[in-house]
């Protein structure tokens, strides 16, 4: 069956896509939980919709569009709301839905018939080409050479700022370096489950290697691990049933976070009723 699946080319470029994928997902991930930089994240990914919509508009590759839009809206968020005058979460919310609708606003102008905007909205990674497979492998180069080379500043940076100041650590170039990787992990997402679930990729992987692991370091590799089983079973799975690979992805992670979750709580309660009953006698 694997070997039926891998003689397509457009099956390696989606296990290809889904590998570089799960690397962000993995570095990414851990970023925007800890800094609580979810529903943010979510804004930005809404926002750079405005941007490949001007690309459909200027006749340009709109994912560069989308990734300006998102970086704009990164930093945007970084820098006003820090003066206090106006909440992260109020201006997320603004750019959110100005984003959007700038996205609906310049495909409607631009000329010819509307594309179809079903594969950046839910993704679509059966469909990811050679020159997607380029900026993605450039984006995440980019990322990983940036968190590699910041790593113990980047976790005393998440887990503790104010000490991170006392060492001498500039928490200012992190937080812009935080802003600007955010955007691009999410513009390599864009692609495997679309702007609208991009979300779920980066928070549902992190949160089952929580729950296995204590040590970031180990929290991060094995995020890698499971977003690309995820990813890899959620491609086999839309393939052989025929339905969009981005919401089969997310749909089986949920299921197996739930799945792990309850688990969890169960041992949790069986060794709390073990443990009380060996006290009790």
């Amino acid at each position: 069956m694997i070997q039926a699946i891998l003689k397509y080319t457009f099956m390696q470029n989606a296990i290809l896509a889904a590998i570089l994928a799960s690397i962000v997902a993995g570095v990414i991930g851990p970023i925007v939980m800890e800094k609580k930089l979810v529903s943010m994240s979510g804004g930005i990914a809404h926002a750079s919709f405005g941007g490949i919509g001007l690309g459909y508009l200027l006749n340009f590759e709109p994912i560069w569009g989308g990734l300006i839009f998102a970086v704009g809206a990164s930093l945007l968020i970084s820098k006003i709301t820090k003066n206090g005058k106006i909440k992260a979460d109020t201006l997320t919310g603004i750019l959110w839905s100005f984003g959007m609708a700038l996205g609906i606003l310049f495909i409607a102008l631009s000329p010819g018939y509307m594309p179809d905007m079903t594969s950046y909205l839910f993704g679509d990674i059966l469909s990811v080409s050679n020159s997607s497979l380029i900026y993605m492998s450039i984006f995440t180069v980019i990322i990983i050479f940036i968190f590699v080379m910041f790593f113990n500043s980047f976790i005393l940076y998440l887990f503790d700022e104010d000490y991170a100041k006392t060492t001498g650590i500039k928490t200012s170039v992190l937080e812009t370096l935080t802003y600007i990787m955010i955007p691009m992990g999410i513009i390599v997402l864009i692609k495997i489950v679309g702007i609208i679930l991009t979300i779920a990729l980066m928070t549902i992987p992190i949160s089952i290697a929580k729950m296995m692991f204590k040590s970031i370091k180990r929290v991060i590799v094995a995020s890698i691990f499971i977003s690309a089983i995820l990813c890899l079973v959620g491609i086999v799975i839309s393939y052989y049933i025929n339905i969009p690979s981005g919401a089969c992805i997310i749909l089986f992670s949920t299921v197996v976070y739930a799945i792990i979750w309850v688990f969890e709580i169960g041992l949790k309660k069986y060794f709390h009723q073990h443990k009380k009953h060996h006290e009790d006698e």
